[in-house]
C-alpha cells in the first residue's frame, strides 16, 4: 500500500543519533554513522522525530511501505527498554556533555550537614551503547571504556578507577540486542580519534563476548596504532587480570 513515511537524505545525516532517541517507536537507528529507517512496519509515518534532526536530513514522503503495525512496534520498544509508543518521548536519552560543578562538596540528601557524596567521574550521558550517538563530543579524543553492565555493581572502583577522563559505553553480551554493537562500536573507534579501548568485563564466561565484539570492531574500523586493554573483574570485585589484547 501507498503511506506517508520516513526518508532519510544520508548526505545530510551527520550521525548524530538525536532523531533515533525522538523516535518513540524506535524506527530509526545510527548505521555505519547515518540514520537508517529498521523496520517499515515500526514507522508510523507522523514525523516526530523530524524536529528532532539539526541537519534536515528527514522529511516524510509518501510511497509504497508495508503497513505501521502498532503491536509489533510495542514488541520491539519493550526490546530495546524504551517507553510505549504515545506515552511521550525519553528525556533521560538526550545527550549531555557534564561539567565539573561542585559536586565534590555536595551534602547527601537526607544525611546530617558533614555527610559528602562521592564525586563521579562520569562526564557524559547517555551511555549504553544502543543510546550513544556515534560522533558526540565526549568521544572525541579520549580513551574510550567499554564496560559490563555488571562490573560498577562488582566493583565500586570502577567509576574512579576506569571512568575517569574517559568516555564509556555500556553493554551486556548477554542480555543486550548486540546484533548492531560491533559496526557501531567500529564507527565510534573511526570518526572519533579514540587511542585506547578498555573493556572492563566480568570474569564470567559469558562476558568474555565483550571483548570479541572490541576487538571486531577495532578490525572493522581500519584504526591503527589502536591500543585494547582488557581488564577482568571477580565477583568479588578484585581486579584478577589486565592485559593487552
Amino acid at each position: 500500500m501507498k503511506r506517508k513515511i520516513i526518508e532519510i537524505d544520508e548526505a545530510l545525516c551527520d550521525g548524530c543519533g538525536a532523531c533515533v532517541t525522538g523516535c518513540e517507536e524506535g524506527a530509526l537507528q545510527i548505521v555505519n554513522g547515518k540514520a537508517k529507517l529498521m523496520n517499515e512496519v515500526f514507522c508510523d509515518g507522523l514525523g516526530a522525530c523530524i524536529g528532532a534532526c539539526p541537519t534536515g536530513a528527514l522529511k516524510i514522503i509518501e510511497r509504497e511501505a508495508a503497513t505501521f503495525d502498532e503491536s509489533a512496534v510495542h514488541a520491539h520498544v519493550t526490546t530495546l527498554g524504551q517507553k510505549a509508543p504515545g506515552t511521550g518521548g525519553c528525556p533521560g536519552s538526550q545527550m549531555r556533555f557534564l561539567d565539573d560543578d561542585g559536586r565534590a562538596n555536595r551534602p547527601v540528601s537526607g544525611a546530617d550537614t558533614n555527610g559528602q557524596v562521592i564525586p563521579s567521574e562520569l562526564r557524559q550521558w547517555p551511555t549504553q551503547l544502543h543510546l550513544v550517538p556515534v560522533n558526540a563530543p565526549f568521544f572525541q579524543g579520549r580513551e574510550l571504556v567499554v564496560l559490563s553492565t555488571c562490573a560498577p555493581s562488582a566493583s565500586p572502583d570502577v567509576n574512579w578507577r576506569f571512568i575517569r577522563g574517559r568516555a564509556i559505553v555500556i553493554a551486556c553480551p548477554k542480555l543486550d540486542r548486540t546484533d548492531p554493537y560491533v559496526e557501531k562500536l567500529a564507527e565510534i573507534l573511526r570518526v572519533n580519534a579514540i587511542p585506547k579501548v578498555v573493556i572492563v568485563r566480568m570474569e564470567v564466561p559469558c562476558c568474555g563476548g565483550l571483548s570479541m565484539m572490541a576487538k571486531q570492531a577495532a578490525q572493522l574500523s581500519g584504526c591503527k596504532d589502536l591500543i585494547i586493554e582488557e581488564v577482568i573483574v571477580a565477583i568479588n570485585g578484585d581486579i584478577i587480570q589486565t592485559r593487552e589484547i
